[in-house]
């Protein structure tokens, strides 16, 4: 993975709803001039929420959302707009995707005519997104078949700063939408950067990274590549070394570097090679912070020191899929730190 990458967790997830046929993954294919979603005529080709990671002018990294029309039939479509829906938890901007083949015969083009003829499941999607405040732009999408190019103007040129009227086919008004989204990207960033507000310009920063049988071949793993790009950002002086050349590494620095980042793996030796008033951390204590856990899991091993020999430990996983998965359920030993007999 490279340096400049972006991982997931960090981008703006742009998720697109609407019906089956609207046109949400021809409006995906637009918005990046990549053919990356599958267009059919077949109602109900996307089964699945699809998620795509890329770079998107002028918001820069993102994740593109596609999911099931929300108008999908039967017991397995009500399944598949349930998991439309679920992707609102991970939404940072919303998009409503209206096609203009519903509303050809309307026989009044204006932003409100047309929003009052949202069906059940278009309300129902645009009440979860107030509820959880999150941005919301609604898109016209084939505005092509529309007989007369006034009309496209007129309802984009509205006094709604949430709606536009687009072409995934002609590519009108793509540039447009694309201006808007990024006047909706939320202000409020990660309450804690990785590293950049403990340090200052020209601060020595000394990061110690283990390289051996479990360190990946010919590079750094993400969260080292991200901490050293932060850093250089923030204009540090930075100086990477291995645990066993931390102590020589220290000794030819001019003064105290500012801080140590060292892989949890080397916490032990790195703090007893690192100087009393040199602050040391790790990359994982950082990356906690940044995420906003570390509250949280500090709180988690205050717990774990009130465990009493006996006591039960159940442990599970949340993946991304959603619900937790319980792993099992062990019995703790107290005063040793370990798990004993799985139950």
């Amino acid at each position: 993975m490279g340096l400049n990458e972006t991982p997931r967790a960090d981008r703006i997830h742009i998720a697109l709803f609407g019906k089956r046929n609207a046109g949400k993954s021809s409006l995906i294919n637009a918005l990046t001039g990549q053919d990356l979603a599958i267009v059919s005529s077949r109602k109900g080709t996307t089964t699945d929420p699809v998620y795509k990671s890329m770079e998107l002018l002028p918001l820069g990294p993102v994740v593109i959302i596609d999911t099931p029309g929300l108008d999908d039939e039967g017991e397995l479509g009500q399944m598949r707009v349930k998991k439309a829906m679920d992707v609102l938890n991970k939404t940072d901007i919303a998009i409503l995707v209206i096609s203009a083949e519903d509303y050809l015969n309307t026989g009044e083009w204006s932003t409100q005519a047309l929003l009052q003829n949202f069906q059940r499941q278009e309300k129902q999607l645009i009440d979860l997104i107030k509820e959880k405040k999150i941005p919301l732009v609604t898109v016209l999408n084939k505005s092509d078949l529309f007989f007369s190019q006034e009309i496209v103007e007129k309802i984009s040129g509205q006094d709604r700063s949430d709606f536009i009227a687009v072409s995934s086919k002609t590519k009108k008004n793509i540039h447009e939408l694309k201006e808007l989204l990024g006047r909706q990207v939320p202000e409020e960033e990660m309450e804690y950067p990785i590293v950049s507000d403990l340090v200052s310009y020209g601060d020595a920063v000394v990061l110690v990274i283990p390289i051996d049988s479990a360190a990946p071949k010919g590079r750094l793993i993400l969260p080292q590549q991200q901490t050293i790009r932060e850093l250089l950002e923030t204009g540090a002086v930075t100086a990477a070394v291995r645990e066993t050349e931390l102590c020589e590494a220290l000794n030819k620095l001019s003064c105290p570097p500012k801080l140590v980042i060292t892989d949890s793996q080397a916490f032990g030796r790195v703090s007893k090679d690192t100087p009393e008033e040199v602050k040391l951390t790790s990359f994982s204590i950082l990356f906690a912070r940044h995420k906003g856990l570390l509250l949280p899991l500090v709180q988690g091993v205050r717990q774990v020191e009130k465990l009493q020999d006996g006591d039960t430990i159940l442990i599970s996983a949340a993946p991304t899929t959603g619900s937790a998965t319980i792993l099992g359920a062990s019995k703790y030993r107290a005063g040793s730190g370990n798990i004993r007999e799985k139950t």
